[in-house]
């Protein structure tokens, strides 16, 4: 949260600072890494705080209000992961939003930038773990394809995915894909529920754009897993998920 915090805080003060312009020329230009840690904070300046704080306590109000509670940490990896499964498992129950019930989730791991916490779960968590404006898109594959995106998932070494289960080897062999338990038809149709973003080939999902159908809706990933965690929590549920050999590695 503290990066969104700041970029958040220095588009404020830059507008600020707009209205007050003055014209300047650089005298010179300097690039460098500077790492954004609580060592930063060790003394800070007082003019800088009273300067942030009114724009601070707006950024606070939007991220800091509680969603619901995880039971436990989940963070991204491959070849599974809870996070994945939970995102995955997300967007295919979406899927009837649209109109169709997916037989696969798919989002890729490169899209989850953070980690849900153990515990409270707050609307900034969920904007650090998905900050893009992904939507939920729904495509029609044929057996064909979907074979030859398991087999681009196995190449990365897996993504996450719902609804179905890859066998793939350490150097990036798919041995065997399954959904719903069957081994994939090539003359089958599936429906896959994933974001615009891979809809497109990106993330070297190639296959995706080979679809026989595609319906890019209007409503966000993010706003997809919060409404999971707010449902949970009507329900007296806290979100979690579990490692199920969705993708194995031999």
């Amino acid at each position: 949260m503290r990066t969104f915090r700041i970029f958040f805080v220095a588009a404020c003060l830059g507008m600020q600072a707009a209205a007050f312009a003055q014209h300047y020329e650089a005298a010179g230009v300097r690039a460098g890494r500077y790492e954004v840690t609580a060592a930063l904070d060790a003394v800070p300046d007082s003019a800088a705080l009273l300067t942030v704080a009114p724009y601070r306590h707006a950024v606070d109000s939007m991220m800091l209000p509680v969603l619901g509670e995880s039971e436990v940490a989940m963070r991204a990896d491959r070849p599974e992961s809870l996070l994945s499964n939970f995102v995955a498992d997300v967007l295919r129950e979406a899927s009837v939003r649209a109109g169709k019930k997916a037989d696969i989730g798919l989002c890729n791991i490169g899209g989850l930038r953070s980690t849900m916490p153990r515990g409270k779960v707050t609307y900034g968590d969920v904007l650090e773990i998905a900050p893009f404006e992904n939507q939920l898109c729904i495509l029609s594959l044929s057996g064909k394809k979907l074979m030859e995106l398991m087999e681009q998932i196995a190449a990365v070494g897996g993504e996450g995915i719902s609804g179905a289960r890859l066998v793939i080897t350490a150097d990036g062999r798919l041995l065997n894909a399954e959904v719903d338990g069957k081994p994939v038809n090539p003359d089958a149709v599936y429906v896959v529920a994933t974001l615009d973003y891979l809809a497109e080939g990106n993330d070297r999902m190639y296959a995706l754009r080979d679809n026989l159908s595609k319906k890019v809706t209007k409503i966000f990933v993010r706003d997809l897993i919060m409404e999971s965690i707010r449902r949970a929590a009507a329900q007296g549920r806290k979100i979690t998920a579990r490692l199920e050999g969705r993708i194995v590695k031999q």
